[in-house]
């Protein structure tokens, strides 16, 4: 049960930061114990999408099936421009290090970031 004089920094329908707690959907953690967090990226690999562009690129030497090789480059460059990074709040507590949210929307993740850093301020 909320405490009616506890003070919201932020509240949507998966996050809810309070000045002594950050509840996700699947955890709770007490403000007291988090002693930093940041915007941590997480670099998607894209070494699968060139090897099919590379692959794509060996048909076009075959007269009979070139149009396979177009068809698999079109795929690749469609997988290349798909993979987005994500991002993660990134929380420090005395148990280590985690990621409490990954989302690839940027903004999301950096307005549950300053959320937490006021509480952490708030708190003092």
């Amino acid at each position: 049960m909320e405490n009616q004089n506890e003070t919201k920094f932020y509240q949507d329908g998966f996050v809810t930061v309070t000045q002594s707690r950050f509840v996700t959907q699947s955890k709770t953690y007490a403000m007291r114990n988090i002693s930093s967090v940041h915007v941590f990226e997480i670099i998607k690999s894209k070494t699968k999408a060139v090897l099919m562009i590379i692959f794509g690129l060996l048909f076009l030497f075959f007269k009979d099936i070139f149009w396979v090789g177009f068809i698999i480059i079109a795929l690749g460059i469609w997988w290349l421009i798909s993979i987005k990074n994500e991002y993660a709040v990134r929380i420090s507590t005395n148990a280590g290090e985690a990621n409490s949210i990954v989302s690839k929307n940027k903004d999301y993740i950096q307005k549950i970031v300053n959320a937490l850093n006021d509480a952490i301020i708030h708190r003092g």
